[in-house]
C-alpha cells in the first residue's frame, strides 16, 4: 500500500502513515488552516475600503487586543517580529557604545537587531537541556556598557523571567522579552512578554498567529511606546502592518487559547510517548507556573546513541516518513570576536545548535491518534538506526 503524507515537510502539516483516516488521506489543511472567520474579515476589509487605507479600523483594533491580552497600556503593530525587536531596543534608548546580552543560541534576527542599533552583542550560554538564556551567566557578564537583555522563549522552553528581571533591576538594565514563539504562553503566572520592559510578537507565516509577515511590540511604559512611534515615523509608519494583515489576525486571536490548549495536550502526549527513547533528550523542566504554547515540540538528539548517525541523516529518515521534523537554529557561537563579546564558554549553546530537532506545530492540532502516529514514526527511525549500532 502506497504511503500518503499526513504531515507534509516544511510549513504544511502532517504525517505519512498507512491506514490513515479517510479525511486525512485526502490531505489535511496546511498552515494557516482554512478559516471562514478570516475569510469574512478579509472580505469586510475589502468591502469597506480599509484594505487600501494608511489608517483603518483593523490595525487599531489589533493593537487594542494585543494590549488587552497582556494587561498593558500600549501595543504597536509593525512589519515583522525581527523589526519589532529592533524597535523595542531603540525605544529603550539602546545605541552605539552600548552592549546587549543575549543567548548564544537564538534566532539570527535578534543578533542583527542589536547590530542595527549600533550596539554590541554579548553572548551568554543557555541552560543545560534547554534553549533559553542562563541567568547566572547574564549576571556574570554585565559590565558598565551593558544596556539591555534579550530573553527569548524558544522551542517550548520558557526563560526564567523572575530571575532575569531581578538581575536586570540590580544592574539597571532594560529587558526585551521575545515571545514570538510563545504567543498565549504563561510565564511564571503571567502572560509571556509582560515580564520585560517590552514584549515582542511575530505574525510570520509559520507562527501560531499568522498574517504571512508582521509583528508587534507591547509595553506598559508610556515613554517607551512614544519613542517606538517616533522611531517608526517617517512621514508615515515606516514599518507598517497592513489593514488586510490585521483583518486576518483578529479572528485568530479569538481562537488562540483554545488552539493552545489542544497543542499542549498533544505535545505532552508526544513527550510521554518519546520519553523512553534514549537517543532523544526531553527539554529541561520549565519554571513553576509556566505553560508553553508549543510553536515547536523540541528534543536534543544524541548521535552516539544512533551508531554515530549524523543529525542530517536522522532528519532525512524521519522526513521520509512524512514528519515535519527539522534542525534548530545555528546559533552564534561561531561568530567572530569582532562582532560580539563572549565572556564565558557557550558549551550548551553549541550543543543546542548541533543537536536540536524540532516538530512544527500544525500536527499538534490533529487528533490525538494522529499525533501518536508521529511518535510511532520517530521511534521507528530511532529503532532502525539503533539496530545498526
Amino acid at each position: 500500500m502506497r504511503r500518503r503524507k499526513l504531515l507534509l515537510h516544511s510549513e504544511r502539516s502532517t504525517l505519512a502513515i498507512d491506514g490513515a483516516p479517510a479525511a486525512l488521506r485526502e490531505g489535511p489543511p496546511g498552515w494557516p488552516p482554512e478559516d471562514e472567520h478570516v475569510r469574512e474579515n478579509l472580505i469586510k476589509a475589502y468591502e469597506d475600503g480599509a484594505w487600501g487605507k494608511y489608517h483603518g479600523p483593523f490595525v487599531a483594533r489589533l493593537e487594542e487586543l494585543v494590549a488587552q491580552r497582556h494587561s498593558v497600556k500600549h501595543a504597536l503593530a509593525c512589519a515583522s517580529g525581527t523589526i519589532a525587536v529592533e524597535i523595542a531596543l531603540r525605544a529603550l534608548n539602546v545605541g552605539p557604545g552600548d552592549e546587549v546580552i543575549l543567548a548564544g543560541y537564538d534566532f539570527s534576527g535578534n543578533f542583527r537587531a542589536v547590530e542595527a542599533t549600533g550596539a554590541f552583542p554579548v553572548l551568554v550560554d543557555v541552560l543545560p537541556d534547554s534553549w533559553v538564556i542562563d541567568p547566572s551567566q547574564v549576571n556574570s557578564s554585565v559590565c558598565e556598557k551593558t544596556k539591555a537583555i534579550i530573553a527569548s522563549h524558544l522551542h517550548a522552553s520558557i526563560a526564567p523571567m523572575s530571575q532575569l528581571t531581578s538581575i536586570a533591576a540590580k544592574h539597571g538594565l532594560a529587558v526585551v522579552e521575545d515571545a514570538c514563539q510563545a504567543q498565549g504562553a504563561l510565564v511564571e503566572g503571567k502572560p509571556a512578554g509582560t515580564w520585560g520592559d517590552v514584549g515582542v510578537w511575530s505574525f510570520g507565516g509559520s507562527k501560531l498567529l499568522t498574517s504571512g509577515r508582521g509583528g508587534a511590540i507591547y509595553t506598559d511604559d508610556d515613554a517607551v511606546h512614544q519613542r517606538a512611534k517616533v522611531f517608526c515615523e517617517r512621514g508615515n509608519h515606516a514599518f507598517p502592518l497592513s489593514e488586510l494583515q490585521a483583518a486576518a489576525l483578529l479572528p485568530q486571536i479569538a481562537k488562540l487559547d483554545e488552539r493552545n490548549d489542544r497543542r499542549h495536550e498533544n505535545a505532552e502526549q508526544l513527550y510521554q510517548q518519546t520519553a523512553s527513547i534514549d537517543a532523544l533528550s526531553l527539554p529541561r523542566a520549565n519554571p513553576p507556573q509556566c505553560r508553553p504554547s508549543y510553536f515547536k515540540a523540541s528534543w536534543l538528539l544524541d548521535e552516539e546513541a544512533l551508531a554515530d548517525c549524523h543529525r542530517e541523516q536522522f532528519l532525512a529518515a524521519v522526513q521520509a516518513e512524512g514528519i515535519a521534523l527539522d534542525a534548530g537554529f545555528r546559533g552564534f557561537t561561531r561568530r567572530p570576536e569582532s562582532r560580539c563579546r563572549k565572556p564565558l564558554p557557550l558549551t550548551h549553546s553549541q550543543h543546542a545548535a548541533e543537536a536540536t530537532v524540532l516538530l512544527h506545530h500544525p500536527v499538534l492540532l490533529e487528533p490525538l491518534k494522529t499525533v501518536s502516529r508521529v511518535g510511532d514514526a520517530i521511534a521507528k527511525v530511532v529503532e532502525a538506526y539503533s539496530d545498526g549500532a
